[in-house]
């Protein structure tokens, strides 16, 4: 989304680098999601692969990092330079030393502040960082940490039995959601802002207006339901369609002006 943000004019040239930055993109959250993996087998979180050692598995996840990181190469280095910083971050967020994701408070860390420079990593492909991009990304990051915090929420049972410090675990599910709905309202009000003030395009404000209300009404339902799990599953999906709206709103405003 952060490269849609940037492209400008639809080119062979914008789009034969678009393809590039995408690989590179894949192969970058790949590593995050395999550096998670490795530490959750080291915690004892997840069952090891017979097949797999967890050494074999870390060393896959630093060649797949090797590997974004070359193929951003290609592009700019700011982009290196961006990808390097997201990847620092899931570093501190998963490996078992620093252990950002079992500290209450700091696993929303890496969530905000990748959020916010994983966008700028898409930004940053065609123009360089500027103060449009930065409040843009903002958006993102805070959705990106609400998320986080209602996924602590889902998995309070299993990471309380594992000895999670979460912060659902350490604050309780309800605070935890709480927080969330509040980080959520945030973001909606962010992007009402941001099209009020001409960063992103007008009609974005009125998306922003018109969905929140669904997803207040939705959280509501999650706290009188004493945060059943078939509800909070269901809120999940819930906010993850009204944001692909958001999105989509965002492909129509860009594209089809």
């Amino acid at each position: 989304m952060g490269a849609l943000f940037s492209i400008g004019a639809i080119t062979g040239a914008n789009l034969e680098t678009l393809a590039v930055f995408l690989v590179g993109s894949i192969l970058l959250v790949a590593h995050v999601f395999t550096l998670n993996d490795w530490a959750d087998i080291v915690h004892g979180l997840k069952a090891p692969d017979p097949l797999v050692s967890s050494l074999r598995l870390f060393w896959f996840s630093i060649f797949l990092l090797i590997a974004s990181l070359l193929v951003f190469t290609l592009i700019d280095l700011r982009v290196v330079l961006l990808g390097a910083i997201v990847a620092l971050l899931g570093f501190f967020y998963s490996h078992p030393k620093l252990n950002f994701k079992g500290t209450p408070i700091a696993s929303s860390v890496p969530h905000l502040v990748g959020g916010m420079f994983h966008f700028l990593l898409g930004y940053a492909v065609f123009v360089p960082v500027d103060q449009r991009g930065v409040f843009i990304a903002l958006f993102f990051a805070l959705t990106f940490a609400a998320g986080h915090l209602n996924h602590e929420v889902r998995d309070f049972e299993l990471d309380q039995k594992n000895n999670a410090r979460t912060n659902a675990v350490a604050f309780g599910k309800r605070a935890t959601f709480i927080a969330g709905v509040i980080v959520f309202t945030c973001a909606y009000l962010w992007l009402f802002l941001l099209g009020l003030f001409r960063f992103v395009p007008l009609p974005l404000s009125f998306v922003a207006a018109i969905l929140y209300p669904f997803h207040l009404y939705c959280s509501l339902r999650v706290l009188r339901a004493q945060f059943r799990p078939e509800v909070v599953d269901r809120f999940q999906t819930q906010y993850r369609t009204l944001y692909a709206l958001i999105g989509i709103g965002m492909l129509c405003v860009l594209f089809f002006k």
